[in-house]
């Protein structure tokens, strides 16, 4: 009787150092980020030579190349760009290349309290939107492969076109026969398939960017033509890991931000319509 007693103590004393371990788990995880924008692009400008529109695309192609840094614990991340302290290279023409609404900004999620925040910056004014963290109906496809020492499995999740989407590709159409020239043109909304891997050997219902809830980290996302793909990791470090909020910027809603910058495109294309030594660029998906 003893005996018996004796094993049950000790299967609950491992069992509530186990509890604890998970609940304090955290980590970094290392992204980098590519997109294949092999003829995607496309640019029209009068006052451009060819030796400038290219400089112009390999400028642009850079940044679609980014690392990030997830860090996390059982309920809280933050996702953002890795920083560097590299040189800044000329472009075409003597003009710095940066994309204005590239995802850049610091993501925080709260899994527990189904909140995401995100730091972005958008022409020189900082921005902090607050948001429900998205929620994704992932389909698991039952295949799996290693991504390094971890065997990760198959999951998907389609993004139908929305009602606001359609409605904002009908408007553009309309407004383009009143210019003769558009500073950036829009393609026909379509649906968008996600395909991510994860490892249920790191218990983190997390991932890079806005993903979440799977029954394991994410290591590798594609959307589009863009591929992000755990290059690194960190676990449970000696020294512990902050993940602080983000709280810079101005507070505004997801759907405020959007309609925001939604009315800067058009103004930059009202401004650009002229046609006069314009430039004309194309992204095609």
């Amino acid at each position: 009787m003893i005996k018996i007693i004796t094993k049950v103590t000790l299967a609950v004393l491992l069992l509530a150092v186990s509890v604890s371990k998970a609940q304090n788990f955290q980590g970094q995880a290392f992204y980098k980020s590519k997109t294949n924008m092999d003829g995607s692009l496309k640019i029209e400008s009068s006052s451009m030579t060819e030796e400038m529109k290219q400089k112009f695309m390999e400028s642009m192609k850079k940044e679609f190349e980014k690392e990030y840094i997830l860090t996390f614990n059982k309920s809280e991340s933050v996702y953002e760009e890795e920083q560097k302290l590299d040189a800044p290279e000329p472009s075409a023409g003597g003009m710095m290349i940066k994309m204005e609404n590239s995802n850049d900004g610091k993501i925080y999620k709260n899994i527990k309290d189904k909140v995401s925040i995100t730091e972005e910056e958008f022409f020189g004014k900082e921005f902090l939107i607050t948001d429900s963290l998205s929620t994704y109906q992932w389909k698991i496809e039952g295949e799996s492969k290693k991504i390094g020492e971890y065997t990760c499995y198959k999951a998907t999740y389609t993004i139908p076109v929305s009602e606001k989407e359609k409605e904002e590709y009908a408007n553009f159409k309309n407004k383009q026969t009143d210019s003769k020239t558009q500073f950036l043109m829009m393609d026909e909304p379509k649906e968008q398939l996600i395909s991510v891997w994860y490892t249920p050997e790191i218990p983190i219902s997390n991932g890079p960017g806005e993903y979440w809830g799977l029954p394991g980290l994410i290591l590798e996302a594609s959307f589009d033509k863009t591929v992000v793909l755990c290059s690194k990791l960190i676990l449970n470090p000696k020294d512990k890991l902050i993940i602080k909020v983000p709280k810079t910027g101005k507070k505004v809603t997801k759907s405020e931000y959007e309609s925001l910058v939604q009315k800067q495109m058009e103004l930059m294309n009202s401004q650009r319509g002229d046609g006069k030594d314009g430039i004309r660029i194309e992204v095609h998906r």
